[in-house]
């Protein structure tokens, strides 16, 4: 399991996040991105990306005021 902060990114973060589930994690890891919200938009989006692309949503939660933390499974082949 790792853990990335995607915080820099503002609300550019859906391709790195995207690259790591892909390119970076190993098959059935779990792993935790952290990123920032003004609205939930970026919450909703973020779910459906990681749904469209065979990836797990495991939890989703509200870190602080200001942050997100969603925790996923790579999809496993």
């Amino acid at each position: 399991m790792q853990r990335y902060d995607l915080r820099h990114l503002k609300d550019n973060f859906y391709d790195r996040m995207l690259e790591i589930l892909d390119k970076e994690a190993k098959p059935g890891e779990v792993i935790i991105f952290m990123f920032e919200i003004g609205d939930f938009t970026p919450v909703q989006k973020s779910a459906d990306l990681i749904k469209e692309n065979g990836h797990e949503l495991l939890n989703s939660l509200k870190f602080n005021e200001v942050d997100w933390t969603i925790v996923t499974r790579r999809k496993k082949g």
